[in-house]
């Protein structure tokens, strides 16, 4: 339930829910994502079930909220989802082949985003945390989707901060003073074959993707760098805008690279958790959803189809929804289908079950899916990958082409293009997973590499955040690289230095030979021109005697 008033202190609510020893971490989700939230909501669960005191502040209503949650959500203005949809749509229907430039193409049409960032520092219930001199955080856990600009919270509550991020390190790791590498760790959509390395060609595709995203990187970040001056320009006690991130303790991403890949080098801020938002043991299915699968045959079995919370029923192509429907329609498999529009739905067939929510992990533990029609997000890929579901992808945007491409390289299933979705090849793929045995024995082989951890995603979440509280925010954690500049982790004045000295050092040798030489050709002549006078004297001497 949303707090309704924060005229009580948090830190009383704090005392009276909680023993010795908890702590107070307030974590501000403000994603439009839904896929984002349900990670982040996850995290936050795990935490309040340790009796840690949990408030969350949230743009979006959260999928699931545990009851000793305190929940702050900022309202989300109509315009704003109307926004944010647009853009999903635009991104969806435009092919582009490469993420970067569909998201460098879609820059124009972010400015909901980077407002409702805004909006959420400005609003007065966010506000009443740190002007509330009662109210006291141990830390602060942001959810990133491009807003660094609420980095600035933490500071104002003079607390700790832990970064909580949907995607691999690769991702927002040079924050931390984490390597590049981009001789051999992919960018996004950059796949390599597991346990290959780079071909000439694949570096350079490479590097044009590391610097399409630093330039989408640098254009977020002067957006928000304006919104932050504007906001705390006149606050002498707030840092400059690109020294936010030095207060980050260290960053969770949703990954794990010892299975996933690629091996690379992380300093030890980065900690890895992917998977976070998988049970450990599933709930129990809502009666129509369990009914259902469980009249699915043994033999067939059942089908999830799902694309993501972003993408709407209107965002997807009339003709293409109704290819998909003629397909699965005949299938003799049971499907759920995630479709958010039940007034409209694509048609009507015994062996479909339309929803508009679904609890996907749930769904994907039932030993009756036999296969995952998914949009490739990195959350469901995980889910699937965690419960060895093989998958047809669908991707749209973002890191999901790269997702979905990353998937089929390691033989998990097939990717398809949504936007040229054809009735045989979408009925083909799902029938070659679903009756090729290699697809399951894939995927099954990497699930049980993907659980053999020495601690289990939540077991590292709970370690790590008591972790940084007890040690007070953990600077020792922090990379030198954090606090120096660009040109000194870089030891570009070293170098200059060292140019500099050897060009003095060359100039002043060329002088010393010139000068030497200056001389030496000086004595020659000399000694050239003595021994002409001798001769021509003792040849005058000569002809005088005769």
């Amino acid at each position: 339930m949303a707090v309704q008033s924060l005229g009580i202190p948090l830190l009383l609510l704090a005392v009276l829910a909680g023993g010795g020893q908890s702590a107070n971490i307030l974590g501000l989700f403000t994603s439009l994502s839904p896929s984002h939230l349900v990670i982040q909501m996850s995290m936050a669960k795990i935490l309040a079930e340790s009796e840690h005191n949990v408030t969350v502040v949230t743009a979006l209503k959260p999928p699931l909220l545990h009851p000793s949650i305190n929940h702050i959500q900022v309202p989300l203005d109509e315009a704003d989802g109307k926004s944010f949809g647009a853009l999903v749509a635009g991104m969806a229907k435009r092919d582009t082949g490469n993420a970067v430039i569909s998201m460098l193409l879609a820059m124009g049409s972010m400015k909901p985003l980077f407002a409702k960032m805004e909006d959420v520092l400005r609003h007065q219930r966010v506000k009443d945390l740190y002007e509330h001199s009662d109210n006291h955080f141990d830390l602060v856990i942001l959810g990133y989707f491009m807003n660094s600009l609420q980095l600035s919270l933490a500071h104002k509550l003079k607390a700790p901060q832990i970064v909580a991020l949907s995607n691999p390190p690769a991702m927002l790791g040079t924050v931390l003073g984490n390597p590049s590498e981009i001789s051999y760790v992919p960018a996004m959509n950059v796949v390599v074959e597991k346990g290959q390395t780079m071909t000439i060609c694949k570096r350079f595709e490479n590097l044009l993707a590391f610097v399409g995203h630093w330039i989408f990187t640098l254009l977020i970040e002067q957006n928000n760098d304006n919104i932050y001056k504007d906001l705390y320009g006149d606050d002498p006690s707030m840092p400059r805008y690109e020294d936010l991130h030095k207060n980050i303790s260290l960053i969770f991403f949703a990954s794990h690279g010892i299975s996933e890949g690629p091996i690379r080098p992380n300093v030890p801020g980065v900690i890895e958790i992917g998977g976070i938002q998988v049970k450990d043991k599933p709930d129990p299915l809502p009666k129509d959803i369990a009914d259902f699968l469980n009249g699915a045959t043994e033999s067939h079995g059942a089908i999830l189809l799902s694309l993501g919370s972003n993408v709407k029923a209107a965002h997807i192509k009339p003709d293409t929804v109704q290819k998909m429907f003629n397909v699965i329609s005949k299938l003799k498999q049971k499907v759920i289908w995630k479709w958010d529009d039940l007034e409209n739905t694509p048609g009507i067939s015994e062996n479909i079950l339309y929803a508009k929510w679904l609890p996907q992990d749930d769904i994907l533990a039932h030993p009756k899916i036999k296969l995952f029609i998914t949009h490739a997000g990195k959350g469901g890929v995980t889910e699937a990958q965690y419960h060895g579901k093989p998958m047809l992808a669908l991707p749209v945007f973002g890191d999901q082409p790269g997702n979905a491409d990353a998937m089929v390289s390691q033989g998990f299933g097939l990717s398809l293009n949504l936007l040229a979705l054809e009735e045989q090849t979408f009925r083909e793929a799902i029938l070659g997973i679903m009756e090729n045995p290699k697809y399951n024995q894939a995927v099954k082989a990497f699930s049980s590499l993907y659980r053999d951890r020495p601690l289990s995603a939540r077991q590292t979440l709970l370690y790590w955040v008591d972790y940084v509280i007890r040690h007070h925010g953990a600077p020792h954690l922090q990379s030198p690289v954090v606090h120096m500049s660009f040109i000194a982790a870089h030891n570009l004045d070293i170098y200059a230095i060292l140019l500099a000295l050897l060009y003095i050092s060359f100039w002043i040798s060329k002088r010393l030979l010139s000068v030497i030489w200056r001389k030496l050709s000086s004595k020659g002549d000399t000694k050239k021109k003595s021994s002409h006078l001798k001769h021509k004297n003792k040849k005058l001497k000569k002809h005088k005697n005769q």
